[in-house]
């Protein structure tokens, strides 16, 4: 699990701790809290999910580069693999 999506997790766990607190601890009655509590689980749930689909883009994005450099990487290797090759016949000839 990456640094990012650690804090993200985490950030989301403290402010549902802190509200969840908040709630319990005003002054208000049974049925206000419940519907508090109701409506805050709603929002802190679309959080989730919008940080959740940033968090897949991003691995997504990174996925894609990576795979992207590994090509590059690769072709680079072929390349010079073929250059050695053309070498080595080149010397043999000369032989």
């Amino acid at each position: 699990m990456s640094k990012g999506s650690k804090l993200a997790i985490g950030a989301v766990i403290g402010a549902v701790s802190g509200i969840v607190a908040g709630m319990l601890t005003a002054p208000k009655s049974g049925k206000e809290t419940r519907e508090d509590i109701k409506r805050k689980a709603v929002e802190l749930k679309d959080q989730a999910f919008d940080t959740a689909d940033d968090v897949r883009a991003n691995a997504e994005t990174k996925a894609r580069e990576l795979e992207a450099k590994a090509r590059e990487i690769r072709e680079t290797a072929e390349q010079k693999a073929r250059e050695l090759q053309n070498e080595v016949k080149k010397v043999n000839k000369e032989k």
